[in-house]
């Protein structure tokens, strides 16, 4: 959701390359923690769209010191290294608008 995306399938076509069923459980146990709830998209009623909850966007300071951090040590070419300038020239704003949804 860091990068804008809300659908199973743009989650699944992400850089990371997450197994369909590791995706699967994954977003079933957000949903079941209180993290994020899906809803039919508006536009495609046969797919989901997912939103952080309120508990979700309240994880957002953790989320910016992990991505932070990660940009120290992840040398990985699919690194979130986009997100990671985007936080470090505006933190509060990145924030603010990962808070907001």
């Amino acid at each position: 959701m860091l990068n804008g995306k809300r659908t199973y399938s743009e989650f699944l076509q992400a850089d990371e390359g997450i197994a369909t069923n590791i995706l699967i459980s994954r977003l079933k146990q957000l949903e079941n923690d209180a993290i994020v709830e899906k809803y039919r998209d508006p536009n495609n009623r046969r797919s989901f769209v997912y939103h952080l909850t309120q508990k979700g966007r309240d994880l957002a300071p953790i989320i910016l010191e992990i991505v932070i951090w990660s940009g120290v040590y992840d040398y990985r070419p699919n690194a979130m290294r986009e997100v990671l300038e985007k936080i470090l020239r505006d933190r509060s704003g990145f924030e603010a608008k990962l808070r907001k949804g």
